[in-house]
């Protein structure tokens, strides 16, 4: 049986929350599952710097019930937790600079909110199965490389700490209350739909925008070493986590294709644009004190567990992201 079949045969008519369903990621979700024949229903505070966006949905706005509201107002949960199947819970404030100037906002979202999201499955759902979207951010710099679960946890920011603490909830709500639930960490996710105003979400899309734009974009440093998922793969290994019950309580890596150099990534932009010119430069202060440094993920487990892997080459996502740009930039800046 092909993937294909095998998601459906889980998600035809079933109900399916998407929290941060206008997002990057939450969007390219909804595409897949409303293909696959799910009832998806979208939970999303469109508030600007979050990155929804209704431009996402575009072709399949009628297909999904879409609600307007914050995650932070707990007395709204239950009635979209109801009658649920599965929680893709991608709600987040992904901004690490954000989070170091607005920490109590960053806590709201990313660890309260949280808690309060689980205690209204446990009260209200139980049976729901739940995915949660975490950040390779936790890992804070790293001892070795590629760097698996096993790394020491130690954030370096305050985005990172309350995801960490999210993801926590998570896991202690699985194994204490039994709502199902699995931890993804995430790295850096790139492709159509990303947020590109702004590097709230990725610096790769202030990248894209800029060199459509006909304008030279900023690399700083440059030597760091990234490995970058494309959404489709991210999409893919969601879908896995949320069927497959020996994902149940635990928490994988995502990963990429081979990392590279921030000034290799650089150049691969230019050469699939078909043109285009960067600058690098030294990184801001304020930046250097978050950052990690290289980073890489070992994806090995999840390649184990479920059958995940990257699919996407680097080329080909880059390829594939700046021709969506090239046609749907107005809609984005």
């Amino acid at each position: 049986m092909s993937p294909t079949s095998q998601f459906k045969r889980h998600f035809l008519n079933r109900q399916v929350l998407i929290t941060g369903g206008l997002g990057f990621i939450g969007s390219n979700l909804a595409r897949r599952l409303v293909a696959l024949g799910a009832k998806v229903t979208i939970l999303d505070s469109l508030i600007p710097e979050y990155g929804g966006n209704r431009r996402n949905l575009a072709g399949i706005g009628r297909k999904v019930a879409v609600h307007l509201s914050d995650v932070r107002d707990r007395h709204s949960l239950p009635a979209f937790v109801r009658g649920q199947d599965f929680l893709f819970n991608l709600a987040g404030q992904t901004s690490h600079m954000d989070s170091m100037t607005d920490p109590e906002t960053d806590l709201e979202i990313n660890c309260r909110a949280q808690l309060s999201i689980l205690e209204t499955c446990r009260q209200h759902n139980p049976g729901i199965r739940v995915v949660f979207a975490s950040t390779r951010q936790i890992y804070g710099r790293p001892d070795y490389l590629p760097v698996d679960e096993k790394h020491p946890l130690r954030p370096v920011d305050v985005n990172g700490i309350n995801k960490l603490a999210g993801e926590e909830y998570h896991l202690l709500y699985s194994e204490v209350h039994g709502i199902r639930s699995t931890v993804l960490r995430l790295t850096n996710t790139i492709g159509p739909r990303m947020r590109i105003k702004d590097a709230r979400q990725t610096f790769v899309g202030v990248w894209v925008r800029r060199i459509l734009e006909g304008r030279p974009f900023e690399v700083w440093g440059g030597a760091q070493l990234r490995d970058f998922t494309y959404v489709d793969d991210a999409v893919e290994a969601l879908l896995l986590a949320a069927t497959r019950p020996e994902a149940e309580g635990q928490v994988f890596n995502l990963g990429g294709p081979p990392p590279v150099t921030l000034q290799q990534l650089a150049d691969l932009l230019v050469e699939v644009n078909g043109g285009g010119r960067f600058v690098v430069k030294r990184f801001p202060v304020t930046r250097k004190k978050i950052d990690i440094g290289d980073f890489y993920a070992d994806h090995g487990l999840i390649t184990a567990k479920l059958g995940w892997r990257p699919r996407t080459s680097l080329r080909t996502a880059l390829g594939r992201t700046v021709g969506y740009y090239r046609k749907e930039l107005r809609h984005y800046v």
